[in-house]
């Protein structure tokens, strides 16, 4: 099973260059996705765009510029399809790929730079993993959120355009937890796949197995393998807050680490996170071995208030011996209570006294409690940025942040997902996106009128449209000389009864970007 490359994504966004995965027997097939009612999104010149509407609940000045960054799936009923979404702050989709079956899922979807090693050149790109996940009662031959084989991960330019494909070695699957684009042109990420174990000093059985984890970087140029660290090698099962029991509702394999981010320091080592051990790891990227290790069985750190952590996710280093992580505080599957309420936690670490002190935290309100997922994301305006993870929302605060107490506090933006969808991380980026494809168009009549529909999915440059209309496609003049955009789709009505339309897309000059194809009027 492989990833099968492709050009571009398709003028709808498409799912050209799917990976290949293990279909789902019939009688162990997902619920169908909701594709119609207010949550979902329908347009009239994109009918096949089916993306989830979010509800924006806050939005105050001073938010970071760009856009976000969702891969929406659900472990449930899906709202709308599953894909890889850009959402602008007023919720409007900007550009949406939906994904062929709520069987396949994208995460980790963001803006890196790609940097090319042999030119020394730098480009935007977007970054996401696909495949799909090990989401029970469907998949039971694995931990819940694992990847089954048959993912990869996408690179994709500033026109939407496939420009790698990238896959694990060693027999490992591509994770979707993490893939992250280095100066040096390689990429580093987390490839997963099950190890078999005798797992009977653990209290487990003898013929079962273990969620085994690999640190990987490849060479964007060739896909040659360039560094690996693997966890069976450093870290201790016996160590594990994931009780051995649970592998029997995972085919027997046990996921005692649940490797979940890796992040490189200034000086070449590896900050990574372990789930399922409480647990980060300061690495040594050239030895493999653990420098230091904060939280866990045996943490070289003492922790002073509010600054201990659970089941989280997305360490990052940060500035002045400072670390980030998305702190879920919650739960061990299925049934665990929770530890504390989940939050962005920020965390100054003194080597000297080898203490942990709090440093910012930033809250939901309501308050939340993620069992899985999410991710504490810093800006360039100081800002931080929260994925909330299992639960359907995504938030922006001030460098400042809150208290359990007062978790709206220095809150600028808040959005909520429809029905039970959820996104693994959820980021804020800027992006400039030419699709290689035109706009789309579609005219209807109405009444006396005629209203043109026009839209590009992926366009940030189109500030407005001009409309053209005649009686037959090659006999077209303008009708409308600037209608201003109004979200994804634009309406505009016009009393030329065509039947031919076509439209342009105009940038904030008003100069014309690019031009539909010619529609007939639909009667």
């Amino acid at each position: 099973m492989n990833c099968v490359p492709s050009a571009a994504a398709g003028p709808h966004g498409g799912a050209s260059g799917l990976c290949a995965t293990e279909p789902v027997p019939p009688s162990q097939s997902t619920p169908p996705p909701v594709l119609s009612g207010s949550d979902v999104w329908r347009f009239v010149s994109e009918p096949g765009l089916r993306p989830m509407r979010v509800t924006v609940t806050a939005h105050r000045p001073g938010t970071a510029r760009g856009n976000i960054f969702v891969a929406p799936f659900s472990a449930d009923t899906m709202v709308g399809q599953t894909g890889a979404l850009i959402n602008d702050n007023s919720g409007d989709p900007v550009w949406f790929r939906p994904l062929p079956s709520t069987n396949l899922q994208n995460a980790d979807f963001r803006v890196q730079t790609y940097y090319h090693a042999r030119t020394h050149g730098a480009q935007p790109v977007l970054t996401w993993w696909q495949g799909t996940l090990a989401l029970p009662p469907w998949y039971t031959n694995l931990p819940a959120g694992a990847p089954e084989p048959g993912g990869c991960y996408y690179i994709f330019d500033t026109h939407y355009r496939l420009l790698k494909t990238v896959f694990a070695h060693h027999g490992y699957y591509p994770d979707e937890h993490e893939f992250t684009l280095t100066r040096r042109g390689t990429a580093l990420f987390i490839a997963s796949r099950p190890v078999p174990m005798d797992l009977t000093p653990y209290g487990g059985p003898a013929d079962g197995a273990i969620l085994n984890s690999e640190i990987q970087e490849v060479d964007l140029a060739t896909g040659r393998l360039l560094y690996s660290w693997n966890a069976l090698d450093h870290l201790d099962p016996a160590d594990s807050e994931e009780p051995v029991s649970s592998a029997s509702s995972s085919d027997g394999v046990w996921d005692a680490f649940h490797i979940n981010s890796v992040d490189e320091g200034p000086g070449g080592q590896l900050l990574i996170s372990s789930r399922n051990m409480w647990a980060i790891y300061d690495v040594s990227k050239r030895s493999g071995r653990i420098r230091w290790q904060l939280g866990g069985k045996k943490s070289d750190f003492a922790f002073g208030p509010n600054a201990d952590f659970y089941w989280q996710h997305d360490a990052r280093f940060r500035p002045g011996n400072r670390i980030s992580m998305f702190d879920d505080g919650c739960c061990d599957l299925p049934d665990g209570a929770p530890e504390q309420k989940s939050h962005g936690l920020i965390l100054d670490l003194d080597f000297r006294s080898r203490k942990a002190t709090m440093s910012r935290t930033y809250y939901h309100q309501p308050p939340l409690e993620s069992p899985t997922q999410g991710n504490t994301q810093a800006l360039s305006n100081g800002n931080e940025f929260i994925g909330w993870g299992q639960s359907p929302y995504y938030s922006e605060y001030r460098a400042p942040g809150n208290t359990e107490d007062n978790g709206a506090q220095n809150l600028l933006y808040d959005a909520e997902m429809p029905g039970s969808n959820i996104s693994y991380r959820a980021f804020r980026n800027e992006w400039v996106g030419t699709p290689y494809y035109p706009p789309s168009a579609a005219a209807r009549r109405e009444g006396a009128h005629s209203v043109v529909y026009a839209s590009w999915n992926g366009s940030t440059r189109t500030r407005a449209w001009q409309v053209l209309a005649g009686p037959g496609p090659r006999a077209l003049s303008v009708v409308v000389a600037h209608a201003a955009r109004s979200g994804f789709e634009t309406a505009v009505t016009t009393d030329s009864p065509g039947p031919y339309f076509q439209v342009r897309a105009l940038d904030a000059a008003g100069r014309v970007l690019r031009s539909s194809k010619v529609v007939k009027r639909s009667d």
